[in-house]
């Protein structure tokens, strides 16, 4: 709750924005808004001095640079590694992350001028790398198509993946864009246990829903890959489940799928123990045993899923799984085929 914070001093009002003027570790705050629509959500909207991230060299993230429009993130999954980020802004990496999000406002023009610099090289650009630019808020503020259009018009590559199904609105945009510059698109989609899900992704769209935006994305002329991620060691890794969500990937028209293991890191791992602990009890002795290493399960579980994942990629023709597009190549740009990223 606001009035919890060490910033309590930040309050949002009757009307909707703060009276002070600035959150610790939340440079270019302008306002902090409530809306009827959002009930428990607190929007902090921000001025950004800058809209491309570089990418640590020493990542094991197959991209240099990424875009994102939003800190936090309204879907809630509990999983999400993404969390300890939260805590840079003087916020907690539970409630807070799902609950008060940063909105980068400017963030469309910010891009415009950072992609005329002389020094811009075209690299491509991943979206939804840390939090889901295509999250709920995103139909507020209407954020992605300033971006989409200033990487069109700039002639750089990118990917977006989204759990998201506001992705829909601009499908147009990215089929103009993809017509220009390599667009790549990724859904995620974890299982389709629906009650399973509802616990572990309490604010996202249903399974049902994603898989048919996956048909909306392909019947738009684009291709789409399904990021399988993450696989739950125990609830939701059997070779059952994971057959039955590739044969619904397979039949909706995704073009590949790419399956990652959970990770827990840091602040992550503490909000998915007390989850663990409160759904499945049964369950924190073998995920204690399993991450007892660090955020990576065990690698004989890898190997064991990896085992079990191939030929079913396979026997639904998956294989190709979700990919990042390539700096264009000499000539007129064209769409990249989707490659396999990582497995596990």
């Amino acid at each position: 709750m606001a009035s919890e914070f060490r910033w309590s001093g930040q309050q949002v009002l009757d009307e909707g924005i703060g009276a002070a003027p600035a959150l610790p570790g939340m440079r270019g705050l302008l306002r902090s808004v409530r809306t009827p629509e959002f009930a428990g959500m607190v929007f902090h909207e921000v001025e950004a001095k800058s809209a491309l991230n570089r990418v640590p060299a020493a990542s094991r993230m197959p991209f240099t640079w990424t875009v994102n429009p939003y800190r936090g993130c309204s879907h809630g999954c509990v999983y999400c590694f993404a969390r300890n980020t939260h805590t840079y802004l003087d916020l907690d990496a539970g409630a807070d992350f799902d609950s008060q999000i940063v909105v980068k406002v400017n963030i469309g023009r910010v891009l415009e001028r950072e992609l005329r610099a002389r020094r811009w090289r075209r690299e491509p650009v991943a979206m939804g790398t840390n939090t889901d630019p295509y999250q709920r808020a995103e139909g507020r503020y209407r954020l992605m198509p300033g971006i989409i259009g200033a990487l069109a018009r700039s002639g750089t590559p990118f990917s977006v993946l989204s759990k998201g199904t506001v992705l829909a609105r601009d499908l147009p945009q990215l089929a103009a864009a993809a017509a220009d510059v390599p667009v790549s698109l990724g859904v995620s989609i974890a299982l389709l246990d629906r009650p399973l899900q509802s616990r572990l992704e309490p604010g996202t769209p249903s399974p049902t829903a994603r898989l048919e935006l996956v048909r909306r994305i392909t019947d738009a002329g684009l291709d789409c890959g399904v990021m399988v991620a993450p696989v739950l060691p125990m609830l939701t890794d059997s070779a059952e489940a994971l057959d039955a969500l590739f044969a619904q990937i397979r039949a909706a028209g995704a073009s590949g799928a790419s399956v990652i293991a959970l990770h827990l890191r840091p602040g992550t791992r503490e909000w998915f123990q007390a989850w663990l602990a409160r759904e499945h009890p049964g369950l924190v002795e073998p995920y204690a045993r399993l991450y007892r290493r660090g955020s990576y399960v065990d690698v004989d579980y890898r190997r064991m899923l990896s085992e079990r994942v191939r030929p079913l990629l396979r026997k639904h023709g998956l294989e190709r799984g979700v990919g990042m597009p390539r700096t264009p190549p000499e000539g007129p740009p064209r769409a990249v085929p989707a490659e396999q990223l990582a497995l596990l």
